[in-house]
């Protein structure tokens, strides 16, 4: 096999599910590589991120594609699943990149992949949008292809003590369970690091292995501290486990915060009336009402058209970090006049515009630092905003213990 038979097949044994586009065949086509995890432990996430994907594909394409200088591409997304293993995360870009020929790479889910395959992406100088990789020490490598849509960590942590010290000072004593696992660890420090500065008291601070499923021993330990504030930092499956066995082992708190997936259908469907009153942040929430120039017009636009293809499902930040991702790339194209790799990337380097997803400026680092998450709670079965104050649309609630 030679040339695109081999690439295909060189792709397709990574477990490539096929490619999203309504190219006809004398289109130019713009190709995206995206490794995702669609089976595994991550999966929820993984398919979240396609959503996002897809459907920003699927609207501009349908608005005439991408418009560089007098060419127009249309979107064509190639999929491969890595199976929640990050090795094969970094197989599968490179293949994308050598053998299928893609002008660019969305980055597979979370800090430790991310992180992983963009030695890869800069090794060919192929830009990378990454839709979730917040923590610092992804972008901290000098790399200048490798750009990210969330802000650092200590974005979504400050805000939530922040809140605490103004509305419910009693809160004091805090519980801190999290995932063995870069972005979780990385999260679960900055949280510790800043309550300790504001004169909270860290009375556990635990960490379980990936693949836990019986947090029993972790509980228990957290039960005897007798928190004020229960912080778990894990993914969605994660999450709904652990929130599961709190009920069963009688763990409770003024206030319990979980990074990340309370939004999600998943997590609320999953843990049903446990759901309830769970804290966590965001990296964006259509009631920002954000307006841009992108394809999508503005976040209240993305959500109905989300909510309209995924069977009136509410579209999360994962989601939308996702579609911003193909957003972004599409004006960086249009401003670069070209696909050529370097010009975009010069042109994301110094982007500074308005989006359905907010304003995205990406720092020097590559990492956005334009944007100010709010803090959700789940209220009456359904993600709130509690803060910041100017979008809030309800306040905070707290658990009697």
């Amino acid at each position: 096999m030679t040339g695109l038979k081999t690439a295909a097949w060189a792709i397709a044994a990574l477990g490539l599910l096929g490619t999203v586009s309504n190219a006809s065949a004398e289109d130019k086509i713009l190709k995206i590589g995206a490794p995702l995890p669609l089976t595994g432990a991550l999966s929820p996430e993984g398919l979240r991120m396609k959503s996002g994907y897809d459907l920003w594909a699927k609207t501009q394409n349908a608005a005439g594609g991408v418009k560089a200088g007098a060419d127009t591409y249309k979107v064509e997304i190639s999929y491969s699943d890595y199976q929640s293993n990050t090795p094969r995360a970094v197989q599968s870009a490179e293949l994308m990149i050598t053998e299928g020929k893609v002008d660019a790479i969305f980055a597979p889910f979370g800090s430790g992949a991310t992180k992983a395959v963009s030695a890869i992406t800069e090794k060919y100088g192929v830009p990378m949008i990454a839709a979730q990789a917040a923590s610092a020490q992804v972008y901290d490598q000098g790399f200048k292809y490798l750009f990210g849509m969330y802000t650092p960590n200590d974005t979504v942590t400050r805000p939530l003590i922040d809140l605490l010290i103004a509305k419910n000072p009693s809160v004091k004593r805090v519980a801190v369970l999290s995932r063995n696992d870069l972005f979780p660890l990385a999260i679960a420090e900055e949280l510790i690091k800043y309550a300790k500065e504001k004169g909270f008291e860290i009375v556990s601070d635990q960490k379980f292995p990936i693949g836990t499923v019986d947090f029993s021993s972790a509980l228990t330990q957290i039960r005897s501290s007798n928190p004020d504030l229960i912080y778990v930092t894990g993914y969605t499956n994660d999450n709904i486990l652990i929130r599961k066995q709190m009920e069963e082992q009688g763990v409770t708190a003024q206030l319990v915060a979980m990074l990340i997936g309370p939004t999600t259908p998943e997590f609320i469907a999953g843990t049903g009336k446990l759901a309830e009153n769970v804290v966590t942040a965001s990296w964006w929430d259509v009631a920002a009402k954000f307006k841009g120039e992108d394809v999508f017009g503005s976040a209240e636009n993305f959500e109905q058209l989300f909510r309209k293809t995924y069977n009136n499902t509410y579209p999360d930040y994962s989601v939308a970090s996702a579609a911003a991702c193909g957003a972004v790339l599409a004006l960086a194209i249009n401003r670069a006049g070209t696909v050529d790799k370097a010009k975009v990337r010069d042109q994301l380097a110094t982007m500074d515009v308005p989006t359905f997803f907010g304003r995205v400026k990406f720092g020097p680092t590559g990492q956005i630092n334009s944007l100010k998450p709010p803090t959700m709670q789940i209220q009456d079965g359904k993600p709130t905003v509690v803060d910041p104050s100017e979008i809030a649309q309800a306040p905070i609630r707290f658990n009697k213990k």
